[in-house]
């Protein structure tokens, strides 16, 4: 049970000993939150011992700084322990949160900084570099793939199948992105200098669970789109010769097969789909 939930549960039994009704509890539930997410600004609740609240409140904010740390390290790494403490404060203090389970308080942080924390009243985020947004998105795909109840699908490759006429099997395991900003070469050593420059990055989970990023660029972000879809391998590489006009038919298909071998070598790609019949048996 999240430490907070269980602050408020602690609360309302001890109201409850007291005899109060719900109203009662209401408004003091409402008190004691507005409290831990920010005592600075907000008294402690009335009837409420100091000495526990100042430890409902230190339980809150170092079990989510603690979360959030751990979740986008890389971040956290660029920001002094003044600043970062100030970004988790303002969150806690400004953010609605709409779940209450830990593992997706990266989720409800990142629309804290495209919302809340974006909005241009805000004198607290005029020191904010740029990229943070993107930074903390890169960091969280990680999580996002290494928690994912998912399996490569090597039941669905037929290593025998036609290889140009054939659908193929793309990794469920992967997230194809692009940024403004290059966030893979963003870190407590590189963060002043950082200049904007539209980065492509392929990030994906291998077949023994590791994650891992590869570096990538629009025609193979668009290559892998095409064989996400249902047509086969040559309809795939045709179409990049109608987008490619720069290139010859034969360059196309040169260079997407060698892209072809660099994907299936990571387990981004795996291989010619198996028929349906074949499949399904």
């Amino acid at each position: 049970m999240p430490a907070f939930t269980s602050a408020l549960l602690l609360v309302r039994g001890w109201l409850m000993r007291k005899g109060s009704n719900l109203p009662d509890f209401r408004e003091l539930q409402l008190d004691f939150t507005a409290h831990v997410r920010n005592p600075q600004i907000n008294g402690i609740p009335k009837g409420v011992e100091p000495r526990r609240m100042k430890i409902y409140t230190e339980l809150l904010f170092n079990n989510v700084e603690n979360f959030l740390s751990t979740t986008f390290p890389v971040t956290r790494a660029t920001f002094s322990d003044e600043d970062w403490q100030a970004l988790v404060r303002d969150y806690l203090h400004r953010h609605k949160a709409t779940s209450p389970y830990f593992l997706e308080i990266p989720q409800e942080f990142m629309e804290y900084l495209s919302a809340t924390r974006a909005a241009p009243d805000l004198i607290a985020t005029q020191n904010d570099p740029p990229w943070l947004l993107e930074l903390c998105h890169y960091e969280w795909v990680e999580l996002a793939l290494d928690v994912a109840d998912l399996e490569l699908p090597w039941d669905q490759v037929d290593p025998n199948g036609d290889f140009m006429s054939s659908r193929w099997v793309v990794s469920p395991l992967i997230w194809s992105l692009g940024y403004h900003w290059p966030v893979h070469t963003i870190g407590p050593g590189n963060k002043s200098a950082i200049e904007q420059s539209p980065t492509f990055l392929i990030v994906f989970r291998d077949r023994s669970d590791k994650v891992r990023f590869m570096e990538s660029d629009p025609t193979t972000s668009r290559f892998l789109e095409l064989l996400g879809g249902e047509g086969s391998l040559r309809e795939c590489i045709d179409h990049m010769s109608e987008e490619i006009p720069n290139l010859t038919a034969v360059q196309v298909e040169e260079k997407m097969l060698a892209t072809l071998k660099t994907l299936r070598g990571a387990d981004i790609v795996l291989g010619p789909a198996a028929a349906l019949e074949k499949a399904q048996g």
